[in-house]
């Protein structure tokens, strides 16, 4: 393994749009989807590549994709490069892993997560104001206590700086009250599938978030699917609130980027290859633990 991709310029032709992460591909009605070892943190990218990191989350992306199927549609056509159209079996052997063909849906203009566990902003807005999402929550939660009960906490998409969370009456206002309704529920039942089966792995979902579209005028989930850089995910072993938890994903570069004198604005520090490569195992503990399969 271990062979690190930086971008997708083998391709020779224009990337569709490139993320952080991921570089896209417009194939007409549908995409190419391609899953780096980049890696950004305080929405800056660092120099530095995480070795696999694509296969990885590529991976964990379609083994949900497969398993939540029963629950919505997905947009997945091929993960299997040779199936490629447009000339882009040819690359065969650098996109296997990291790669998906899908359909190109029309994307929804709010991002849906569910909160299992009092985390993230969801923890800043309730130590200001007891709530979460502008729901009342009972006193006295601490940080990463379980929540009543999973709450819908919708944000608005940004291209540029973070997403905005917003009310389910701002979602409303946005897409509908019969989508909006529509996407809570189908969040709520992706997080409590996602979260059972988890537990039975020895991992708390403490929260995800989920991107969906439209595709033939059915509600299709699309982006990506409980990775760690959509969810957090927590040993349940080690689980105790009141304080941070033990998590498999970026979580563990975060921590070491607020010990240095970083402003958290371009350009990245450099990362040591000790840092490197124990975000690495990071996500291969996540995939063999999510997918009960060996990574390599």
């Amino acid at each position: 393994m271990n062979d690190c991709m930086r971008d997708t310029a083998f391709l020779g032709r224009p990337a569709m749009a490139k993320g952080k992460v991921r570089d896209m591909y417009d194939l007409g009605d549908s995409l190419l989807m391609v899953v780096t070892d980049r890696i950004s943190a305080f929405d800056v990218v660092f120099d530095e590549l995480i070795p696999d990191k694509g296969k990885m989350l590529n991976g964990i992306s379609a083994f949900w994709f497969e398993q939540t199927a029963h629950l919505l549609p997905n947009h997945v056509i091929s993960t299997d490069p040779r199936e490629y159209p447009d000339g882009l079996s040819a690359f065969a052997d650098r996109l296997a892993g990291r790669s998906m063909w899908v359909r190109k849906a029309d994307m929804l203009p709010a991002e849906c997560i569910v909160r299992g566990y009092l985390e993230g902003s969801a923890l800043k807005e309730y130590r200001q104001h007891c709530t979460v999402g502008g729901m009342r929550m009972p006193d006295g939660l601490r940080q990463a206590d379980k929540l009543p009960e999973p709450l819908f906490t919708p944000s608005t998409k940004s291209n540029e700086g973070h997403d905005v969370n917003i009310t389910f009456a701002q979602l409303c206002d946005l897409v509908g009250d019969r989508m909006a309704t529509e996407l809570r529920a189908k969040s709520l039942a992706l997080y409590d599938f996602a979260s059972a089966y988890a537990q039975q792995r020895g991992i708390i979902l403490a929260d995800s978030k989920f991107e969906f579209g439209m595709l033939d005028g059915v509600l299709t989930i699309a982006d990506e699917l409980f990775t760690p850089d959509s969810s957090r995910f927590w040993d349940r072993e080690d689980y105790r609130p009141g304080r941070p938890q033990k998590s498999f994903d970026k979580q563990y570069l975060r921590e070491y980027l607020e010990t240095l004198d970083w402003d958290k604005t371009y350009p990245a520090p450099h990362l040591p290859e000790e840092i490197v490569e124990k975000t690495a195992a990071k996500y291969r503990e996540a995939y063999e633990k999510l997918t009960g399969r060996a990574f390599g």
